[in-house]
């Protein structure tokens, strides 16, 4: 397989909501890709745009108020954002899986998991009730779930938050799907929970093949689980990096602002580093490049421009006024 062969190409995406009012620039101009058999990870500070981005990609943003404005998303060559709804539905759950953030809500309390679970394996792949239950337990046996056949018969509620989010997993990769979508799975959990699902959606990752965008706002996690980094900032990419590269040598100054915001293995009790300010609403972006409030490098420019985007040798972007002179833009 071609390690460089590109699965998922988003480019140029606005996503936007609108009301009579005023226009929410939720997702503006955001443009990244996939690779097959990578995972990429995407960070930031809540409210930056990571999920509602991933969320476009099977259109499930949905309201009279929100607009796809512009740009296009690529699967396989073919933009998701003109499909119709019959056609997103053949892609929902068997090309394309979703493990969301908070299972409780995911899950529906009214159905067994193993109701739940079939749907999709007899909605896609055809299979018989028999055949669907034999698939559901050897995936929950996957997940390390005990007891995997009396677990079909549970209720979401009756679980705990781990095993809802096993569940979760199992559902998301039963149909062997080509893309997974995590969007912050582990934010829930405690911190020994949290590892146990982090090693179990790799070593299953490895097994499947499958791709990965992996949405948080951890850098700890980013760092375990990603091959490269979208980092997003005020619905904008403010650098894209190799994982190694990206902790390495940060060049945005946001990106940078995160690194030093965390604590680090010779933590000594200090008063960690903090970004100065808030993330702005969306209803009150600031002109430029939405970071220049807060940045310590900011120039009368930052605050008229969003900056052109400076593309390296190695693929390392970077969006930021301080590295980019005109004639250098790639």
């Amino acid at each position: 397989m071609n390690e460089q062969e590109t699965l998922l190409s988003i480019k140029n995406l606005k996503t936007y909501f609108v009301n009579e009012d005023q226009v929410l620039k939720a997702v503006d101009d955001v443009s990244f890709d996939v690779k097959r058999g990578e995972t990429l990870g995407i960070v930031g500070e809540s409210g930056c745009g990571k999920s509602i981005s991933c969320m476009s990609i099977l259109k499930l943003v949905q309201s009279p108020n929100v607009r796809y404005e512009g740009g296009e998303i690529l699967f396989e060559g073919k933009n998701t954002l003109k499909m119709t709804e019959k056609e997103l539905r053949k892609l929902r759950g068997k090309e394309i899986s979703v493990i969301f953030q908070e299972p409780m809500t995911a899950l529906n309390p009214l159905y067994t998991v193993g109701d739940q679970m079939m749907e999709a394996l007899k909605i896609h792949k055809k299979l018989s009730t028999k055949n669907a239950r034999e698939k559901c337990v050897e995936y929950l046996e996957k997940v390390k779930i005990p007891m995997p056949k009396e677990m079909l018969n549970r209720y979401p509620f009756s679980l705990s938050g781990g095993m809802r989010q096993r569940v979760m997993i199992a559902m998301a990769l039963i149909t062997n799907p080509k893309l997974i979508i995590a969007d912050e799975p582990t934010t829930a959990l405690d911190v020994t929970i949290q590892a146990q699902i982090l090693d179990l959606m790799n070593a299953l990752k490895d097994v499947t093949g499958s791709s990965c965008i992996f949405i948080t706002h951890d850098l700890g996690v980013i760092s375990e689980m990603a091959d490269r980094v979208v980092v997003m900032y005020g619905g904008k990419v403010c650098e894209v990096a190799d994982t190694d590269v990206l902790f390495e040598h940060a060049m945005h100054p946001y990106t940078q602002g995160l690194i030093h915001s965390r604590p680090t293995s010779d933590y000594d009790g200090d008063r960690l580093q903090v970004i100065p300010g808030n993330v702005p609403s969306l209803n009150d972006k600031p002109a430029g490049c939405p970071f220049h409030p807060r940045c310590p490098y900011a120039s009368k420019q930052c605050g008229e421009a969003f900056p052109p985007e400076r593309v390296y040798p190695d693929g390392h972007r970077v969006s930021c006024w301080k590295y980019c002179n005109a004639s250098e833009v790639q």
